[in-house]
């Protein structure tokens, strides 16, 4: 499912206009996001959490030369589903 098909859904379902669901979803990453860039968390019960982590630096190797390379630590963001969710799926 693509971002299409998701709004596509959201209208049909929520019985709203395709450009409602557009605006709607749109401010769900939104908020998500500036939420993690200021190191949040987004916690939707029975869904899941949206988090960061620090990923340190390590030692890489260029694939065309193997030469060792130094890659810079990074924020990344996390998901960690939750209980709902798992049990949805399984």
């Amino acid at each position: 499912m693509n971002k299409s098909d998701l709004i596509d859904h959201i209208a049909q379902h929520a019985d709203i206009s395709k450009a409602a669901a557009t605006r709607s979803l749109d401010a769900l990453m939104d908020a998500v996001t500036t939420t993690l860039q200021k190191d949040g968390s987004v916690t939707l019960v029975g869904f899941g959490t949206f988090s960061t982590s620090q990923r340190e630096a390590r030692t890489g190797r260029n694939p065309r030369t193997g030469e060792s390379i130094t890659i810079e630590p990074a924020k990344v963001p996390k998901f960690k589903p939750g209980k709902a969710l798992k049990d949805a799926i399984n």
